[in-house]
């Protein structure tokens, strides 16, 4: 059955960085775009970031751009995100998605927290 698993996320000061790690399985990786969400209590979830599936066309939110980059590797079916220069409005947990493969499917997420 389909797995994602998101890993990396921690605690680090504004201006610090990251970098976000989902493993995928149970489908095709390689045919199909990714993105990464984010979600704070109380708030809907916020799309951050998405991929082709070759790793062609990244597009971000106006909020990360200059700040996130998203990419792939298909031979380890994983999907990054790096975080850099991370303010505080960043704290959030941190979600990858299948949208044409499982839209419906998340997996645990990865808390990000930046706080000094």
């Amino acid at each position: 059955q389909v797995q994602l698993v998101e890993s990396g996320g921690g605690l680090v000061q504004p201006g610090g960085s990251l970098r976000l790690s989902c493993a995928a399985s149970g489908f095709t990786f390689r045919n199909y775009a990714m993105r990464w969400y984010r979600q704070t209590p109380g708030k809907e979830r916020e799309l951050v970031a998405h991929i082709g599936s070759g790793g062609s066309i990244p597009q971000y939110a106006d909020s990360v751009k200059g700040r996130f980059t998203i990419s792939r590797n298909n031979t380890k079916n994983t999907v990054y995100l790096q975080m850099n220069r991370l303010k505080l409005d960043d704290t959030a947990v941190y979600y990858c998605n299948a949208p044409y493969a499982y839209p419906d499917y998340w997996g645990q997420g990865t808390q990000v927290t930046v706080s000094s």
